[in-house]
């Protein structure tokens, strides 16, 4: 199974970009984030003739989330399921060949000062009870998504220099520490050990991604014995380079199953 991660940010202005991806690499599932875009404008048609089924909750302008997979999805569904019913549109599940798969739109958090960063990481804390209440470590399960944290130094352009900013701030490294030691691997960092690897570069940034001036911030988890089935992992820089791109890329494992 190949499975891939992307924020769009904006669905409709990367359509393009996700589907000449879509043509090449012909994954069996893609996630993503940042869709920006109410459900009934959610453009399904394209994907559908490319042979995807489409799964998506949104809003207009801002967050939202999809998975896209050539067999239907199962078991679908939104949110934390603890009772908040303002939660904004960051969370879908589904289940694809009988594995759980939970595709996430980290808060970005704004500033450490601020009651987003606080908001951020209690959202967090509340994914790790939605795994809690809803898996089992030791069964199949796949977390991916914009996690908006570089979890380690090799993961950022400038430990030092970014060092307490948001996305790289050591509350943040707590709390997904946190999450991850329910019983996660880091599938990219089971077979990538090399630093400037990164799947996000600033658009304020000149050259930025000439430069390597990016950061690792979305992902693709596994549990243990699921990453153990983990063929390859990788990140293709190439759409971020392209006409109109995100400020992100794709990020894409293979799983030694049917």
């Amino acid at each position: 199974m190949k499975i891939a991660t992307f924020n769009a940010n904006g669905i409709r202005a990367r359509l393009d970009v996700i589907l000449e991806w879509l043509a090449q690499e012909k994954p069996d599932v893609l996630c993503l984030q940042e869709t920006k875009v109410q459900d009934a404008d959610f453009p399904f048609q394209p994907f559908q003739k490319q042979g995807y089924h489409c799964a998506f909750r949104g809003q207009k302008s801002y967050n939202g989330v999809a998975i896209l997979s050539k067999s239907p999805p199962q078991d679908v569904s939104f949110g934390f399921g603890d009772g908040n019913e303002k939660e904004e549109p960051r969370l879908i599940a589904a289940s694809i060949h009988d594995i759980p798969i939970v595709n996430t739109y980290v808060p970005q958090g704004y500033a450490p000062d601020s009651e987003r960063f606080q908001y951020k990481l209690h959202w967090l804390q509340r994914l790790q009870d939605y795994f809690s209440r809803g898996f089992d470590p030791r069964t199949p399960l796949l977390w991916v998504g914009d996690f908006n944290v570089a979890p380690e130094s090799i993961d950022v352009f400038d430990p030092k220099k970014l060092a307490g900013s948001v996305g790289f701030h050591p509350e943040e490294h707590k709390t997904l520490a946190a999450v991850k030691a329910w019983g996660f691997v880091d599938v990219f960092r089971r077979h990538e050990s090399s630093s400037n690897m990164y799947t996000f570069w600033d658009y304020r940034i000149p050259n930025a991604v000439s430069r390597g001036l990016g950061w690792r911030v979305d992902h693709i988890w596994a549990t243990p014995g699921l990453a153990q089935k983990s063929t390859r992992a990788w990140i293709d820089v190439a759409p971020r380079l392209s006409h109109k791109p995100s400020d992100h890329t794709f990020v894409i494992a293979e799983f030694g199953i049917a």
